[in-house]
This record gives structure tokens, C-alpha cells and sequence, in this order.
């Protein structure tokens, strides 16, 4: 399979390219996000202590601002650098990686643009708690005109009264799913930032550009970006955190990784269809974590949109594991689940089903541990309580 890619940059190039593609909107990230927690008092972005709140303490939101930034801010200056790329002395090969990116400007700010607009719905939500129905009023309105804009899935049908809506509840699902995520620190970012990497490496080495037989470069350095300015973020919201990212935060990278997933070609010619399912696959955790929840407070009589300690975070914390274990362990699950999309590329159409099964089993079986454990525990905690009452009733007869 990598045989069949055209890299026609040399691989230590490559790997300096990557690296500072990384770097940079991490560094701009971490700088933006230190001037957000200097000035998050005064924005009104603290995350106060609650019933439904991991934290004792009011922590700085709005950490999800120095992400955008740490992505926008260094295109907004490679797309500076492309529109004037004519009047600059560039060497000709930087000036032809230029063109490349003034032809993908529109698409791209047309991103951003409509990404920046959750980014200030999730900023007004941290700073004003706005009503559920506003905020996914709006995101299905972005949603619409992110499909409206060729932002949609094909499934190989011509059946737009199918695709068009599965591709806004794509986007929709993915932006809620990053949000609810975020629960623990440094839960969500983390997640982002390894399902990002998979989908950049996918990218690069398995999934050409179908037309030129080369590597997906534009969508690949996106991806490594977007995983830079999470990083960023991290820096300051690895446990104990000292800074949150906000609802602004979650809708910014949901966004990004619904609409990339959906630009991305990750069926070639020489790719089987099944590969169409890539992004599934490398976000399985996230979607797991949103469809478990909605179960769990329907099946309770409770609104999905109304927050509690039900997610799959929550209930490995529940099991015994500290706040640190389980968001490795989600890591992990997130890392395992991920790398099955490795081998979409590899087999037929029947054993690409099997690693479709294998990951639903995958997250099934984590359910079924988890329901069963969490039964147990709850049995034992009505057994000691019941123990509790018989021995204060018999206290009390006593005297």
C-alpha cells in the first residue's frame, strides 16, 4: 500500500515540516491560553465548583480560545504568505506549495469562519449559560451550512435526501460528543489530539490524493496543527488543571474533526470502500461516550441535554479507577479502537467488516463490565446501607 503513494518531498524534509507544524500552533496556543487565564476573571470565564463538577475549586475557562487561536493565527499568516506569494522572492519550490494553498483558501477560511462561530457560541454559553436549545439551534444551523457547502458524505450513493442529513448529524453528533467529553482533565483535548494524529498519518501514508497519486498533504498538516494548538491547551490542563477549555473549545475541535473527516478522501483507487468508515473507527470513543450517555438518562427518565456523572469516564472512576487511570484508560480504548482503521487498508471487504465488528464488540464489551461492575457496587452499597439502618433500629430499641 505505501508503495502506491508519490512523496515528492524528501522524508527528512518531511519530518521537519511535521514537526514545525506542530510546534508553532502549540506555542501560539500555550501563549494565547496564558493571556486567557490572566484575563478570564474579567471575561467572566470561571468554571465554578457544582453538583455535576469534578473540581473544589473555580478553575479559568475559556482555554478553548487559545486553541483557536493556535490554529488560526499560523494560517492566517501561510495564507498571507499565498496570496502575495508573487511579489515575494520565494524559492520555487515554497512558492508552488504556496499555490497550492491560495487554491484551498476558500475552503479553508469557509472552515474556520463557520468553526470560529461555535467557538463564540461555546464562549457566550461558559460566560452566560445559554439554553440547550439555543446552542444546538445553532450548531444545526452551521451544520446545514457546512453540508450546503460540499462539506457532506457520498457513501458511493447518489441519495443526497440520505447523505445530506447523516453529514449534519455527523457534525452535530461529533461537536456534542467532544463537548460531553469534557469532563475530566485533559480528558477531551486528549482524545482530540490522538484521534487528529491517526487521521494525519492515515493521510500521509495510506490514503492518497485519488487524482494525483500523492499524499493528502494539505489535510494532514490541518490535522498536526489542530493536534499542536490541543497540545497547547494541555500544557495547562493536565491534572491538577489550571485551566479548562470550555464549551468553546469542544465545538471548535468536534467541528474541525467532523468537516476534515468529511473533506478527507480516504477511499482511493487502490483503497477498498470499506475505508469510508476510517473516521468511525478512529472516533468510536467519542461516540461510544455520547450514545452511552443518552441511553443511560433516557432509560433514567432524564433530558439528554441535562449534564450528570454518567460518562465513560465517570463510570471507570465509578469502578475504582482514580480520575488519572481513567482517563489513560480512555486513551487507550481511544488508541485501540483508532488503529483498527490501519487495517481498512489492508483487507477485503469481509475482513474489513470483522474490524468493524471487532470495534463495536470492542466498546460492547467495555459496556457490559461496566454495567456489571457498576451493579455490584451498587448492590454492595445497598447491602451495607441496609445493614446500617438494622443496626441503628437495634441501637435505638435498646435505649
Amino acid at each position: 500500500m505505501f508503495a502506491s503513494l508519490s512523496f515528492d518531498v524528501p522524508p527528512s524534509r518531511l519530518a521537519a515540516v511535521l514537526v514545525c507544524v506542530f510546534l508553532i500552533p502549540l506555542a501560539i496556543s500555550r501563549l494565547g491560553c496564558n493571556f486567557i487565564m490572566k484575563k478570564s476573571a474579567a471575561l467572566g470565564l470561571i468554571d465554578q465548583p457544582g453538583e455535576r463538577k469534578i473540581h473544589t475549586q473555580p478553575i479559568p475557562s475559556g482555554g478553548g480560545l487559545g486553541i483557536w487561536l493556535g490554529v488560526v493565527a499560523p494560517l492566517a499568516v501561510i495564507s498571507i504568505l499565498a496570496l502575495f506569494r508573487a511579489r515575494l522572492a520565494l524559492p520555487d519550490e515554497v512558492a508552488l506549495r504556496l499555490e497550492g494553498v491560495a487554491f484551498r483558501l476558500k475552503e479553508l477560511w469557509t472552515i474556520l469562519g463557520l468553526g470560529s462561530c461555535l467557538t463564540l457560541l461555546g464562549a457566550l454559553d461558559d460566560r452566560y449559560n445559554l439554553s440547550w436549545k439555543l446552542r444546538l439551534s445553532v450548531e444545526f444551523l452551521v451544520a446545514i451550512a457546512a453540508v450546503s457547502l460540499g462539506w457532506r458524505a457520498t457513501f458511493f450513493v447518489d441519495a443526497p435526501y440520505l447523505t445530506y442529513p447523516l453529514s449534519v448529524l455527523w457534525i452535530v453528533g461529533l461537536v456534542n460528543a467532544f463537548n460531553m467529553l469534557d469532563n475530566m482533565d485533559a480528558l477531551s483535548g486528549g482524545v482530540a489530539t490522538i484521534a487528529s494524529l491517526f487521521l494525519a498519518t492515515i493521510s500521509l501514508f495510506l490514503a492518497p490524493n485519488p487524482i494525483s497519486g500523492e499524499p493528502q498533504y494539505f489535510l494532514a498538516f490541518f490535522l498536526v496543527a489542530l493536534a499542536g494548538a490541543i497540545c497547547g491547551f494541555l500544557t495547562l490542563n493536565r491534572p491538577p488543571a489550571k485551566l479548562f477549555m470550555g464549551d468553546g473549545g469542544a465545538y471548535f475541535i468536534g467541528f474541525l474533526l467532523a468537516t476534515t473527516t468529511l473533506a478527507a478522501t480516504f477511499v482511493g483507487e487502490n483503497a477498498p470502500r470499506s475505508a469510508v468508515f476510517t473516521p468511525v473507527v478512529v472516533l468510536a470513543v467519542p461516540i461510544y461516550d455520547v450514545v452511552s450517555v443518552v441511553i443511560i438518562r433516557t432509560l433514567n427518565g432524564v433530558s439528554p441535554f441535562v449534564g450528570d456523572k454518567n460518562h465513560y469516564s465517570h463510570r471507570l472512576n465509578a469502578l475504582g479507577l482514580t480520575k488519572t487511570q481513567a482517563v489513560l484508560t480512555v486513551y487507550l480504548t481511544t488508541a485501540i479502537c483508532a488503529s483498527g482503521a490501519f487495517y481498512l487498508y489492508q483487507v477485503n471487504l469481509i475482513c474489513a467488516v470483522l474490524v468493524m465488528a471487532q470495534t463495536i464488540m470492542t466498546l460492547c464489551l467495555i459496556a457490559v463490565l461496566e454495567f456489571t461492575a457498576r451493579k455490584k457496587i451498587r448492590e454492595q452499597s445497598e447491602a451495607i446501607k441496609r445493614e446500617e439502618d438494622v443496626a441503628e433500629k437495634s441501637r435505638k430499641n435498646k435505649d
